[in-house]
């Protein structure tokens, strides 16, 4: 390295093959924001974020995501259209043409670290085309000190070159865009696509194959909290389920919103050290916390502004999957370091469109397993071509783009440690209520903080005959009563006001959670095939 002045800091790249002579390590945030904007990149909004458009991906292309098929991963990895094979000879004449392509431009190198527990910390160096990219691995990444820069070993190396376009036919990828991890190289590479996501879930994806491989610990696509108590909560969801919402709570301190592991010890670690939340239709008053860390440092992701630099949060011109990132320090009430202990509720969240799922209920273990190798939550009308009604989209784990291992062997891991630890589990519908999508409403974030509360406090108490009622089609354990939630609000059935159709509906979602299952069966044992629906529509 050169000179402390962070505009001047250099590195060599030519380890990695790229001869660049115009190379930037270690920027300082703000001035990654000036760059971006007066290269054009991207522009200032009215709360001092910086706005910018990832260009034609908004968000991941799960389709272009490529394993490297070798001695490390042949035996071990869950093979099939989630993790799909690629040759390692293919992987290295693409990884010689985009170390060339970034060999002419200016780059941008950040070094950082994955997982806040060090027993577990992965060294990473980003090395980035873009600016703003690499101001997101600032944001999404844990920032080493100075002295740790000093002497810091890169583990695994993430080259990330929006601008370089596969040839697909010749790349063996399927057309112009990929991200493929090498496990053997040790690298995340990704080309075509200005989606930051890709960056921060190449980096999640390695350590959901190294931790239960080689460390004994449970990678879980979840958020986290801690109470005054020391109890640890954690959240389970897909997008829009409300994961980050929820666990950015301000009586409770946040580990962190997305990716972390459970270890051997009973502790909880953050793999990341920022948030990247959707901002659609975000306010004050219902996401107080997101919205006030939306402030100099942050990027926003496809949003729409006016010439003033306010951001619209209702437009979806661009995208529905708008988004911000910011590091964690934007938020006010956060556990330092990003460690929990003592782990006591998991909640999985999904946003049911059907209206059939009651808005909190408690889960046997078998129903948890079952339920987290599921994965459900559902796609509504208007946000993918062709969408018309409520379609069921399963994702094992609450993540299985991002899991190279079968979803069964984490089921194992997490029922294991839910018995060991006598966590409490619970099912949350953040999604409809009166009727399906197009005919109920949303579920009043209001009265999910106020059930999820009640959870966590104790107030909605042991399983008895009195205080619970088991649900006639998925056989779950849903409250009679809730403090600060309308009696009526925890029966679904009760809000339909029509019982045939609600139970026409029920049954439609309960055969879709059987025929999903069918291609886990022969992995799960009774006791988990016994948790899901045990009712059949005639």
């Amino acid at each position: 390295m050169t000179s402390s002045d962070s505009s001047t800091k250099t590195i060599s790249l030519k380890p990695y093959g790229i001869n660049s002579k115009n190379v930037h390590y270690q920027l300082d945030p703000e001035v990654l924001h000036k760059i971006t904007i007066d290269k054009g990149m991207g522009k200032e909004a009215s709360s001092g974020a910086l706005a910018v458009n990832t260009g034609e991906f908004t968000g991941r292309s799960p389709q272009d995501r490529f394993i490297v098929k070798d001695a490390i991963t042949e035996d071990k990895v869950w093979w099939g259209p989630i993790n799909k094979p690629f040759e390692p000879g293919k992987f290295d004449e693409l990884y010689d043409e985009v170390v060339a392509y970034l060999s002419e431009k200016e780059v941008f190198v950040r070094d950082c670290i994955a997982c806040a527990d060090k027993d577990y910390r992965l060294g990473i160096r980003v090395i980035n085309e873009y600016p703003w990219s690499n101001l997101f691995a600032y944001n999404m990444f844990i920032r080493p000190s100075e002295s740790e820069l000093e002497s810091f070993d890169a583990d695994w190396i993430v080259v990330n070159a929006p601008g370089f376009m596969a040839n697909a036919e010749k790349a063996g990828t399927r057309q112009h865009n990929f991200a493929i991890l090498n496990f053997t190289r040790k690298i995340a590479l990704i080309g075509g696509t200005g989606y930051t996501g890709e960056i921060k879930k190449g980096i999640f994806s390695a350590l959901n194959f190294l931790l239960p491989v080689y460390q004994n610990t449970l990678p879980m696509h979840c958020s986290a909290n801690v109470g005054e108590e020391g109890d640890t909560a954690i959240f389970f969801g897909l997008s829009g389920t409300g994961k980050t919402t929820l666990s950015t709570d301000p009586d409770r301190r946040l580990i962190g919103d997305d990716e972390h592991g459970w270890t051997a010890e009973n502790t909880i670690f953050n793999f990341e050290g920022g948030c990247y939340a959707k901002v659609i239709n975000l306010s004050e008053e219902n996401e107080p916390g997101i919205f006030k860390a939306i402030k100099k440092g942050a990027i926003l992701e496809n949003v729409i502004m006016d010439e003033q630099g306010n951001v619209d949060f209702e437009d979806t011109t661009i995208t529905q999957n708008t988004r911000v990132s910011y590091p964690i320090y934007h938020i006010d009430n956060i556990q330092e370091p990003s460690i929990g202990k003592n782990p006591k509720n998991i909640f999985f969240l999904t946003a049911d469109a059907f209206g059939v799922l009651p808005p909190i209920s408690k889960l046997t273990p078998s129903q948890a397993a079952y339920h987290f190798i599921s994965g459900y939550t559902a796609k509504v009308a208007g946000t993918e071509a062709g969408v018309v009604e409520p379609i069921p989209s399963f994702s094992a784990c609450f993540g299985a783009p991002f899991m190279p291992l079968h979803p069964t062997k984490y089921a194992e891991m997490l029922s294991r440690k839910m018995k060991e630890s006598g966590v409490n589990v619970w099912l949350v519908n953040t999604g409809w209520t009166g009727g399906p999508f197009g005919v109920g409403t949303r579920m009043k974030l209001k009265y999910t903080r106020a059930m999820i509360h009640a959870a966590l406090s104790g107030a909605l108490g042991l399983y008895s005959y009195d205080t619970y009622h088991i649900h006639s089609v998925f056989g779950v354990a849903q409250p009679r009563s809730c403090p600060g939630v309308p009696t009526s609000v925890l029966s679904p059935r009760a809000t339909w006001n029509n019982d045939e159709a609600y139970y026409k509906t029920a049954f439609k979602l309960s055969n879709a959670f059987r025929e999903n299952f069918v291609k886990f069966e022969a992995y799960a044992n009774e006791e988990i095939r016994r948790g899901g629906p045990q009712r059949y529509a005639f």
